[in-house]
């Protein structure tokens, strides 16, 4: 699996999934695109930490937090320095997840922490993807 995560990250993966063209987030066709993500994560009932955190109650969420999971720098700074993980934040996230968590700290008054890069590989520019994964992702997390 350490080989196959390396290739990942060394390759920088975008993932374009057919078929998000609908107009509303649907949690249906967002299941479907989280097969990708199953690689590292994992969701519902008797989820455990793999190579990414379980997403179970991401959203609302501080970054960085799952007890036992080991983040990489980046996202544990921009836990500590107030992200909170809100389906904006996840929206953006997801489009490209070192760019996203750099420009957080940067905006944070945080530079010098917006070093290195987070172990997540995937990036889903497709926003209707990334808004369906969303509500998928809502299943899992009820309101606070």
């Amino acid at each position: 699996m350490k080989a196959f995560t390396a290739a990942v990250l060394a390759a920088g993966v975008i993932i374009a999934i057919p078929g998000g063209d609908a107009v509303a987030q649907d949690a249906a066709k967002g299941e479907i695109v989280f097969k990708t993500c199953m690689v590292c994560h994992r969701i519902g009932p008797n989820a455990k930490n793999l190579v990414g955190p379980v997403l179970n109650d991401v959203i609302g969420r501080q970054a960085g937090t799952i007890p036992g999971f080991r983040y990489s720098a980046l996202n544990k700074h921009a836990g500590e320095n107030g992200l909170v993980w809100s389906e904006e934040f996840i929206f953006e996230y997801l489009a490209d997840p070192n760019a996203f968590l750099k420009k957080f700290l940067t905006e944070k008054g945080k530079p010098e922490l917006a070093v290195g890069a987070t172990l997540m590989p995937i990036k889903l520019p497709n926003e209707q993807q990334r808004k369906d994964v969303i509500a998928y992702l809502k299943k899992f997390s009820p309101p606070k």
